[in-house]
């Protein structure tokens, strides 16, 4: 009789999401390394995202959400009560241990009444941190009597495992259910099915300059001042920035970045293309530490790209990835920071770091293959 295992997440291809395109290569490695019947519970809707097309993989179980509007608050309702559905849903099938991701925002919370309270065993995949999140962003105080409710409740049945995205937010998630637990490594960008095209893009019209370029998501962890500082500060004659951009703060950043020199603007850079980008922009505002990872810094670097990273250095981005790239400080000094920065890059840096980011992307794949062997054992 084969094992089983149920992951459940917001997101599943085919629609376009990291956390969904993430999911899908845990799936398809356990199905086809290690023939796991997995089962995934997912919201039955596409969203603004990125990350490559896939044939959904497993027995998926799509369940159909009310709201699919852009309204802040009712999608924040609706999120809730998604996640209650999403969890209900994976506790009826009885498919083996159940992987519970972060997404929509209080999924785990949702885990610690529904299958903590009953005993059930369940592994927490931690990416974004919720409602952490929410403070992070300003959007609710730590003194709220309503955050602290749903912080209690999210933290008081502890998962019997967790996948967490670095070593640094393992520290934290221990420290808030009160207890060291067992735990696997997975930081997201990661993939074992993962493939570079040698096609060099049409966007890439000036082969001899440095490409600079931030792809992916700009929301509420992200600093959009940080990217209008490297839009200030490229030199059009050596250098060149791609902006494919999506997210709360993406049309601030692109109408800021219209009619500038040295600067093109897409709909999407895909994975495979990332390689063609020399330094990729991540950013992380200090307030999100461990709360999130951008998965855009690791998939840079399994890519074969550099990083300037903006951010905490104590971040698990910084931590696992530093050899590779530069560090801006989230502080006052950023516009100064990133003007100089920009201007003491050379080409020749350029290649020592890119060795220096196979060298990790290599040990990050056999990081992410030892992860899934373990995470097969624990499946029932």
């Amino acid at each position: 009789m084969s094992k089983k295992i149920t992951i459940v997440n917001r997101h599943y291809p085919p629609n376009l999401n990291i956390t969904g395109e993430n999911a899908w290569d845990l799936a398809n490695y356990l199905i086809s390394k290690h023939s796991i019947d997995v089962s995934i519970v997912h919201i039955d809707r596409t969203y603004d995202g990125g990350g490559n097309q896939r044939k959904p993989v497993g027995t998926c179980y799509p369940i159909k959400t009310f709201y699919q509007g852009k309204n802040k608050i009712i999608s924040y309702i609706n999120g809730f009560i998604d996640g209650y559905l999403l969890i209900r849903k994976a506790s009826k099938l009885n498919s083996g241990r159940i992987i519970v991701m972060t997404s929509p925002p209080l999924l785990p919370m949702w885990a610690s009444i529904l299958l903590g309270s009953k005993k059930r065993k369940w592994i927490l995949w931690s990416m974004d941190l919720f409602p952490e999140g929410f403070a992070a962003s300003n959007e609710i105080s730590t003194t709220n009597w309503l955050y602290k409710f749903v912080i209690r409740k999210t933290y008081k049945n502890a998962p019997n495992k967790i996948i967490a995205l670095g070593p640094q937010q393992k520290k934290v998630l221990d420290k808030k259910y009160q207890k060291e637990i067992e735990s696997v490594i997975l930081p997201c960008g990661v993939f074992i099915d993962q493939h570079k095209t040698t096609d060099t893009p049409d966007w890439k019209k000036h082969p001899e300059k440095i490409y600079l370029g931030y792809a992916g998501n700009c929301g509420s962890p992200h600093s959009s001042e940080f990217v209008k500082a490297v839009i200030d500060g490229i030199n059009p004659d050596n250098q060149h920035l791609i902006l494919a951009i999506y997210g709360t703060k993406a049309s601030d950043v692109i109408r800021y970045a219209e009619n500038k020199k040295g600067i093109t603007i897409l709909k999407s850079v895909p994975r495979n293309e990332l390689h063609f980008i020399d330094i990729h922009l991540v950013t992380l505002l200090n307030t999100w530490t461990h709360v999130a990872v951008p998965s855009k810094a690791v998939s840079s670097i399994c890519s074969g790209s550099t990083i300037l990273f903006c951010g905490n250095k104590e971040s698990d981005n910084w931590y696992l990835l530093q050899n590779a790239g530069w560090l801006i400080e989230d502080n006052q000094q950023l516009k100064e920071q990133v003007k100089s920065t920009l201007a003491s890059i050379t080409t020749v840096q350029i290649q020592v770091k890119k060795q220096k980011a196979d060298e990790i992307a290599q040990n990050l794949s056999r990081l992410i293959a030892t992860s899934y062997d373990t995470i097969a054992q624990w499946a029932e």
